[in-house]
């Protein structure tokens, strides 16, 4: 019995070890998405970006889910939330793109984990959870340290931080939509379905929007397709292997990737100021998760 309960923890802890290396690995692939959409925001438009992308992730994904899976059982479960978590991704994106071409790389993504305490805030108002006094005490500094970097010099706000933060509200109310479609639809199926009907919407804008696209600009894009694919693949099965408050405080390696690509790629790096309110954000964040994972947060019944 000792053998068989030693063998079990060790398979726990492998899956956990698993999930944990696979959501660091998917996240640093994560920043470097973000930062060739950085790049390719001064060549193309915001919505041809995310068009490429999402068109391309389909692309990808549908053969093998089709091989996988069979085209009868590709039929979404609750289409309506599916199309509108499509939406999310889409405009997200977009909202990222824009904002990112005048914030910095490192600053840009630090905003972005503001999704966490915004998440905790929807949670609370549309889906029915109550939060213990504790959890409000990390998403608050959180929040502090999020407006530490969106006016690092207090004088006029640069909007490009206004639309991150609206990606990171978007990505919040997608991440609700998640664990709404979490118990009835595999979670490969909801990104390949998420990413097509991302694709159809920014179908119907492209055309209103398309810039010629400079020939040095292709690799980027490819690479974009490829590498953002394999990223949202990684994240998918990190779920799958270890739990959600296993690998909450391992997200925020995201931001050090963004910190060095910031560099690498923009010869950037974070302010005082911005250091001040990433080490908040970490903070708040990683509280946060650890007040979740001790249930200080019950569900009192859905409004959504």
């Amino acid at each position: 019995m000792i053998n068989e309960a030693s063998e079990c923890d060790y398979q726990v802890n492998h899956r956990s070890t698993r999930g944990i290396v696979m959501v660091m690995i998917g996240l640093s692939l994560a920043a470097f998405v973000g930062a060739l959409m950085k790049m390719l925001g001064s060549q193309i438009s915001p919505i041809q970006i995310a068009w490429f992308r999402f068109t391309g992730m389909t692309i990808i994904l549908l053969p093998y889910l089709i091989w996988r899976y069979g085209v009868a059982r590709l039929k979404p479960e609750r289409p309506l939330i599916q199309m509108l978590r499509g939406l999310t991704m889409a405009g997200g994106t977009v909202a990222f793109v824009t904002g990112a071409q005048t914030v910095d790389y490192a600053d840009a993504i630090a905003i972005l984990y503001a999704y966490p305490f915004l998440l905790v805030v929807i949670a609370v108002v549309f889906l029915g959870e109550t939060a213990h006094w504790s959890i409000w005490i990390g998403v608050l500094t959180g929040f502090i340290g999020v407006l530490l970097i969106m006016r690092p010099e207090f004088g006029e706000i640069n909007t490009g931080t206004i639309y991150i933060f609206s990606c990171a509200i978007i990505v919040s109310i997608q991440l609700a939509l998640n664990r709404i479609l979490g118990t009835v639809s595999n979670p490969l199926l909801t990104a390949c379905i998420g990413a097509a009907f991302a694709s159809l919407l920014l179908t119907i804008l492209v055309p209103d929007t398309w810039q010629p696209i400079p020939h040095d600009a292709w690799f980027s894009i490819v690479l974009l397709v490829l590498v953002g694919a394999i990223n949202q693949t990684l994240l998918v099965y990190a779920f799958t292997y270890a739990n959600a408050s296993t690998l909450a405080p391992f997200t925020y390696f995201e931001i050090v990737s963004a910190v060095i690509f910031g560099y690498l790629f923009f010869d950037t790096l974070p302010t005082t100021l911005s250091w001040v309110g990433i080490l908040l954000i970490v903070s708040g964040g990683m509280y946060v998760a650890h007040a979740l994972h001790k249930n200080s947060i019950t569900r009192r019944g859905t409004k959504f």
